[in-house]
């Protein structure tokens, strides 16, 4: 693919998607580059960046989210760590390790996650981790970006000295704060800071009073601030222990710039890894706030835009709560150009522009505001002529302009450039203008290019009727409501409604029909023929929607009832099933019931037992009725067996029901009993409500509840722990 022009560029608005992607962007080389975008030059490296941004965007919809991309510039570093013995400050490596760091998460994340993000995972593999590298920064280094006190042993020494000397500081401090407090010689604030060293806020009139250092005074003079004589002698020693650390501190950093200066390509790559992930956030970022998608890609030079929206106009309209119009429009080798012809204001420069400035952003890795079942294909350059573009500083008429981009037209079209033109032969003599605008059209159609005109001329209209591989689309006007609907229908040119946009826009009526009678009526009558003829197609489209949508509604109401009707006969079929078993269980149930009065009454355990197995085989062989195959697999037992069989459970139920009783008996008769006096709180052992104790006669208690008092034995009594 070629390099595309900086006027197309421009032509198109590119500039402004530059500006919204570097919005998103959260580091500052992931801005530069964002604003320096420019189509790719290779196919397989936009294949790359295509995918890497649909897979970013795909992860705001699942639960792996990718971490965070920030990170500070390494660069401007790297070039000061090429010089041998070169000093670089602390923030320099902790932003190199933070880079690292950076690099091994996204490695360990999409390793893990590759199966999703296989593009993702490609790009942050480029890059071998050097784990030496956060390792040695962080043995000189700490979290907070400070330096250790064990980056070095003399450091640890000289950190030491410096901790027990400022403990000296401050007790000789105190012990002269308090001499001169017991003298009274200070002022109420009685110390300050002053140079980072502290000082006794000195009454003025006692100044000569306190032996030490005078750092300064009050505004108003009523304070001096003094360090006392004890405390100056130990702060110099404190500054020189300082001036020890910073040289200290210098000759660690440089040690550690010699020992990773062997690495600073690996620390270019990675910055050039993550500068790209920021920017593949950005771009997946801008795809979700235009719910942009990546189409399918084709080699066959087949351009299919469903429902395309205008990248900036649909930002625009959705921060003002408007509607955006998308349009549908195709490009392929039996359909090569299309001339869009309609009235001023409909739409038709937009729809060209949409074309060329989505074209521009998937050429350059981006997502498109497109239906995902669009197709695209990749053109080698991209030509534009939009706008007037007339220059005073190089004497240039629009006229002159459009015949110089003419000329840069013929000498670079061919099959592999799509040129998009917008007022086409606009500028000169209609009849003269329109006659050369012909003849480039009919050069740019031999050479197999493809393109995308918008025109008024009459003459470039029926042109495109009459070649095999050229097409007219026309947008749509309301001409009742005078309004363009802005909407693009391809198989015919449209009017430009050109009186109708006149009296649209308040032009008398009696000058628009005094122009009328100017107009050949050969003219007219063709105009009004286009015209009345898109009406009739804009009612017949109408239509055929309107009776889509019915018959769409009617199959959607059809499947609807069918699939009701459906949930009735089983719901019906449930119940009756429901019913029957209810009824069964009602039938049987009684019959058990007289069974149990007729054994409440005899006590005769044979005729229950042969009563109950003869109700169990006439139930088995109703199931048996229901399912003969299961019967056949399985024959019912023996009377006796079954007999055999419910008195062993239920002996083993008497058994476990017998041994529950005596385990509950044998814990509460190891439970001690308290032993209740007079006051104590206590309840019932099946109640909730807790009462005082008044008085115990004979192993009986009066408990009194507050409303009533009433006599209890002392073994049903439980106390109360807590408050008497």
């Amino acid at each position: 693919m070629k390099k595309i022009l900086k006027k197309t560029l421009e032509d198109l608005e590119f500039s402004q998607i530059r500006e919204h992607l570097s919005a998103y962007c959260q580091t500052g080389p992931g801005r530069a580059v964002a604003l320096s975008l420019s189509p790719f030059r290779e196919p397989e490296e936009l294949e790359e960046s295509l995918l890497r941004t649909s897979e970013y965007s795909a992860s705001y919809d699942n639960d792996n989210r990718i971490p965070g991309s920030q990170f500070e510039p390494v660069l401007p570093h790297l070039e000061l760590l090429r010089v041998e013995n070169s000093l670089l400050p602390v923030e320099a490596f902790r932003d190199m390790g933070a880079l690292a760091e950076q690099i091994r998460t996204h490695q360990r994340f999409f390793k893990k996650f590759e199966d999703y993000y296989p593009a993702l995972h490609r790009w942050v593999s480029r890059a071998e981790f050097q784990a030496y590298l956060p390792e040695r920064i962080g043995q000189v280094i700490d979290r907070f970006g400070e330096i250790r006190d064990n980056a070095s042993e003399n450091l640890q020494q000289i950190r030491r000295r410096m901790h027990a000397v400022r403990g000296q500081i401050n007790q000789t401090f105190n012990a002269a704060m308090a001499r001169c407090v017991q003298a009274d010689y200070l002022d109420e604030i009685r110390e300050s800071v002053v140079d980072n060293r502290r000082v006794l806020a000195v009454k003025a009139m006692h100044r000569r009073k306190v032996q030490g250092q005078v750092l300064g005074t009050s505004k108003t003079g009523s304070i001096v601030y003094i360090e006392p004589e004890a405390s100056v002698r130990q702060s110099r020693e404190l500054q020189l222990l300082e001036l020890e650390e910073r040289e200290e501190i210098q000759r660690i950093l440089r040690a550690l710039g010699a020992d990773l200066r062997p690495y600073i390509p690996y620390l270019e790559s990675y910055q050039e890894i993550m500068t790209e992930m920021d920017l593949t956030a950005a771009k997946a970022a801008l795809a979700q706030s235009m719910q942009g998608v990546l189409p399918e890609r084709n080699p066959n030079q087949r351009l299919l835009l469903r429902e395309a929206y205008h990248p900036l106009l649909l930002l625009n309209n959705k921060a003002k709560g408007e509607k955006t119009w998308p349009q549908t429009i195709e490009l392929h080798p039996e359909n090569r150009i299309i001339v869009i012809s309609g009235p001023n204001a409909g739409g038709k420069s937009i729809t060209l522009k949409t074309i060329g400035l989505l074209q521009l952003m998937l050429q350059s890795g981006l997502l498109i505001p497109v239906h995902p079942r669009s197709t695209v294909c990749l053109f080698g350059q991209i030509l534009t002529d939009i706008g007037d573009n007339q220059s005073i500083e190089n004497h240039l008429s629009t006229y002159s302009y459009r015949l110089k981009n003419m000329n840069r037209f013929l000498r670079k079209c061919d099959a592999d450039t799509l040129f998009l033109i917008d007022e086409f032969g606009t500028g000169s003599d209609p009849e003269l203008g329109g006659a050369l605008a012909e003849v480039f059209l009919e050069t740019f159609y031999e050479r197999e290019a493809f393109g995308v005109i918008t025109t008024h001329y009459a003459n470039l209209k029926a042109l495109a009727g009459e070649l095999p591989h050229a097409t007219n689309a026309n947008m749509l006007f309301d001409s009742r409501t005078l309004e363009p609907t802005f909407q693009l229908e391809m198989g015919q040119p449209g009017s430009s409604f050109t009186f109708e946009v006149a009296q649209k826009n308040g032009i008398p009526y009696g000058l628009i029909n005094r122009a009328k009678k100017k107009v050949t009526r050969g003219k007219v009558r063709f105009d009004e023929s286009i015209a009345k003829l898109q009406k009739e197609r804009s009612k017949m489209a109408r239509t055929g929607n309107r009776l889509q949508e019915e018959e769409t509604r009617a199959r959607e109401e059809a499947q609807k009832m069918e699939t009701l009707n459906a949930k009735l006969r089983d719901k019906l079929s449930n119940y009756q099933e429901l019913y029957d078993y209810n009824q069964r269980m009602i039938h049987l149930g009684t019959r058990v019931d007289k069974v149990a009065a007729q054994y409440f009454k005899d006590k005769k355990k044979r005729p229950l037992v042969a009563e109950l197995l003869r109700l169990v085989e006439t139930e088995n062989s109703k199931r048996k009725a229901k399912a003969p195959k299961k019967a056949k697999a399985a024959p019912p037992a023996p009377p006796e067996q079954v007999a055999k069989e419910v008195a062993r459970e239920v002996a083993a139920i008497r058994k476990e029901k017998t041994r529950k009783k005596e385990a509950a008996a044998k814990k509460e008769a190891s439970k001690p009993r308290p032993v209740l006096k007079v006051g104590d709180r206590v309840r019932l052992a099946d109640s909730k409500s807790v009462g005082s104790i008044d008085q115990i006669e004979k192993n009986r208690a009066v408990v009194n509840y507050g409303i009533f008092t009433t006599q209890v034995s002392l073994d049903k009594l439980e106390l109360v722990e807590g408050k008497k």
